[in-house]
């Protein structure tokens, strides 16, 4: 956790803090610059937007920028932090006109907590109650005009009457190689790293179309070339060293790789039921179906169907193993 926590601070440091210096998700860029000229020119607070997709693709920045750009204050805080309504109601009624409050993970919130947001969402109003039994009563606070922003990976667990309070939805696709060639450059620059245009493309072929991983082995490479090399970041070195992780030339990590090989080998290639595959591998279903399936179907090594989870001719032809029924023999992969 901690863990997680410093690589998070480290990543602060190379967040964009303008839409100019903001690469990727280009549709959801000019649709939010339309809106938010909209509501400054009428001298309103942004609907509320909610962000979802897969996490590390700039739901946390892009929530900053819109403060920045707004020239508005933004509070921070995720779905598991907000405890009981009296926490978010500390956090509603500190809020001034127009400013942003932005929660993370907020599929995650309390039901109770969920309830009270909806009136500060609609209404701009709080519900508060006074006393306990008969001699109860509930008061009103009027709240000042705030936009609420929230991010989630998993859209599908939001309740339908809190997801349809959004005004502005957005889902973040997964980057090109192009535009993680782009962002890595940028951050190489940041951190004073000097990178050819082809290690800068082999770490973007890499990371799984997501930034915050082109970034974290940006700073593993950086590290190899230091110690084995010159300190400068060539093909050879970016290659060398992500090998050297594990991380192959499609991104696939050691659990990806012993996801698809323990369907195939265990389960015929599937379909299996993923509580059982999670079993199978020792990770938890959440960590499995918000962190590496995503990105094993945008591939198309893996389909998620009624029956259970299945692996492609595609995923066994790279993992070096034969699906059932398929007389070709496996051809051996490096990794």
């Amino acid at each position: 956790m901690n863990e997680n926590h410093d690589e998070e601070r480290a990543f602060d440091g190379l967040r964009p803090r303008k839409f100019d210096n903001f690469i990727g998700q280009e549709p959801i860029l000019k649709n939010l610059l339309i809106h938010m000229s909209a509501a400054r020119s009428r001298g309103e607070a942004l609907e509320h937007l909610l962000f979802y997709g897969p996490p590390g693709l700039g739901k946390t920045t892009l929530a900053n920028i819109i403060a920045n750009e707004m020239g508005v204050s933004i509070k921070v805080t995720s779905g598991p932090a907000i405890e009981r309504p009296g926490d978010l109601a500390a956090i509603l009624t500190n809020l001034k006109q127009h400013d942003i409050l932005f929660i993370d993970e907020i599929h995650r919130l309390n039901k109770v907590v969920e309830e009270v947001l909806y009136p500060a969402m609609e209404d701009f109003g709080l519900d508060i109650i006074i006393g306990k039994g008969p001699s109860a009563r509930s008061i009103r606070l009027d709240l000042p005009r705030f936009t609420l922003i929230g991010a989630t990976t998993r859209i599908g667990l939001l309740s339908a009457p809190l997801r349809d309070r959004f005004g502005i939805v957005n889902r973040l696709e997964y980057y090109t190689h192009p535009e993680l060639q782009q962002v890595v450059s940028r951050a190489a620059e940041a951190l004073v790293i000097k990178i050819d245009p082809q290690g800068a493309l082999e770490i973007a072929k890499r990371s799984r179309g997501t930034p915050r991983i082109a970034i974290r082995f940006l700073r593993r490479v950086r590290d190899y070339a230091q110690v084995k090399g010159s300190g400068d970041i060539s093909l050879a070195i970016a290659k060398e060293c992500l090998d050297s992780m594990g991380v192959d030339e499609f991104g696939l990590d050691k659990i990806d790789r012993k996801y698809l090989i323990t369907v195939i080998d265990k389960f015929g290639g599937g379909p299996v039921g993923v509580e059982t595959l999670s079993a199978g591998i020792s990770e938890e279903v959440e960590t499995l179906e918000d962190v590496y399936e995503p990105y094993l179907m945008q591939l198309g090594f893996i389909e998620r169907t009624p029956r259970g989870r299945l692996v492609t001719a595609l995923a066994a032809e790279h993992v070096g193993r034969k699906l059932k029924g398929d007389k070709t023999p496996p051809q051996e992969k490096l990794f």
